[in-house]
């Protein structure tokens, strides 16, 4: 646990090293939590979300506890280390889960905005950091709710987290609508509704195609819509490489989000 060593050192009443035992890490969190502490997790998402399921479901859902999980290596950030260490689904896994918080910072400063906002709210929160964060553009965030950064009228984009520097140079000069969304659960259907002029949707999301398309029509009920999507590929991924050999290869790039863009505005509805 490299990453938190200095924690680890100055903080030994504080703070442990559980090792590679995920699936307990949970149930000792657990119990902190029933006696009133506000347990803190770290490790990275493939472990923390697919070996510790059954914990996540039955150890804290159920038992409505007040737990704050962070995770790195979101999608495929340690892309060198292979398929047994990408989670691209970590989204729809959790949001699949009742009462299950989701929140997906674009830089540092939105993870601190993020985590002081709901790390006491007395329910159980999943924060996904990539190592791989927004440069140019870092608005202000608040917890459970959807920024709109730029308003149109062609077409609405909801960008999720890492996305939004590559959204922002793709659609600079583009009549078009873009929500910013770093909680992804619960999820800010009330901003969806109220910008989103058009019937014209294009969901650029850093993790598995459709995560969020369910709240996308139920925060737009009985329209007609045109959806588009730039996001990692419902598949394994076999292929090896760098992260931004793979960002280019799934085509979750600024040329391909103008090219869908695009696509929408032109689009008869």
């Amino acid at each position: 646990m490299w990453a938190i060593r200095d924690v680890l050192e100055k903080y030994p009443q504080r703070c442990t090293n559980v090792g590679i035992y995920e699936d307990a890490m949970f149930s000792i969190a657990a119990g902190m939590a029933r006696r009133g502490l506000v347990p803190i997790i770290f490790g990275i998402q493939p472990y923390l979300i697919e070996r510790t399921l059954e914990q996540i479901k039955m150890d804290l859902a159920y038992q409505k506890l007040g737990i704050n999980v962070i995770g790195t290596g979101a999608a495929v950030d340690y892309s060198k280390y292979g398929y047994s260490h990408y989670c691209a689904e970590d989204v729809g896994v959790i949001k699949m889960i009742p009462g299950v918080q989701f929140v997906a910072p674009g830089s540092a400063k939105q993870f601190l905005k993020l985590f002081n906002d709901s790390y006491r709210n007395g329910e159980t929160t999943f924060f996904r950091v990539s190592d791989h964060p927004n440069t140019n553009y870092d608005p202000d965030v608040e917890f459970g709710k959807a920024s709109v950064i730029k308003k149109g009228t062609k077409a609405t984009i909801v960008v999720v987290s890492i996305l939004l520097d590559s959204v922002m140079e793709a659609c600079k000069d583009l009549d078009v609508t873009i929500l910013y969304y770093t909680t992804l659960e619960p999820f800010d259907y009330e901003t969806l509704a109220k910008n989103s002029p058009s019937n014209k949707i294009l969901i650029c999301e850093p993790h598995f195609e459709g995560s969020l398309l369910y709240d996308i029509h139920k925060g737009l009920p009985d329209r007609f819509l045109m959806i588009k999507h730039v996001a990692f590929p419902r598949e394994i991924f076999r292929n090896y490489g760098s992260y931004s050999e793979k960002v280019n290869y799934y085509k979750l790039t600024s040329q391909n989000i103008r090219e869908q863009a695009q696509f929408l505005i032109e689009a008869k509805s």
